[in-house]
């Protein structure tokens, strides 16, 4: 079966299990793109749910999660429905954000021009940055975007999980942790990471 991924944004301090405190979270489907018909009449869907469905740079859905994050960080999971659940809970965090928590307002998605203004992903925690330019085309020519992996949980567990490396260390290795967008390199005390991936 298929795997479905949501963002969630988790407090500030790193709580776990039954103390996690979630913020709010966004949908896949709240991003709305718009596409023509093969008879040239136009209609409207959400990003795929499934991980490898949106994540990819210039996606409109991901543009979205970035603007949330653009110079303010926030501790954030890509939380999949197969993920374990939360330590003293039934549930894990997909299953938790869906039930109690705010469904968050998307706010519109960062253009083209935005995107190559704010290059950098930062991970305040870990004092780690990945720059999104220097990520990999596969043999069709697209580029995995390094946010949604970096941050997942569950992968591997699901149809439309990441189908390359699947044990590799940077899938999750940023999890719940504090992440921004900026647009300046970070300082010297932050150290810089290869995001390598492509999908076999």
């Amino acid at each position: 079966m298929g795997q479905y991924y949501k963002p969630v944004l988790l407090d500030s301090k790193k709580y776990k299990g039954k103390n996690l405190s979630i913020t709010g979270w966004v949908h896949p489907h709240a991003c709305k793109t718009e596409d023509k018909h093969h008879d040239g009449g136009t209609y409207t869907s959400g990003c795929g749910l499934k991980l490898m469905e949106h994540s990819w740079l210039k996606n409109g859905f991901v543009g979205t999660v970035e603007r949330l994050l653009v110079g303010y960080p926030k501790r954030l999971v890509w939380a999949g429905d197969y993920a374990d659940p939360e330590e003293g809970t039934e549930e894990n965090v997909y299953g938790l954000a869906g039930e109690k928590f705010a469904h968050l307002q998307m706010p519109e998605t960062m253009n083209g021009e935005e995107l190559k203004k704010h290059p950098y992903l930062v991970n305040h925690s870990k004092m780690e940055y990945v720059d999104k330019r220097e990520t990999p085309t596969d043999s069709y020519g697209w580029r995995i975007h390094p946010l949604p992996l970096l941050t997942c949980e569950g992968n591997g567990r699901g149809g439309g999980d990441f189908r390359g490396d699947e044990t590799n260390p940077l899938i999750g290795k940023w999890a719940r942790d504090l992440i921004s967008v900026e647009r300046l390199k970070p300082s010297k005390e932050y150290t810089k990471i290869t995001f390598d991936l492509v999908e076999n």
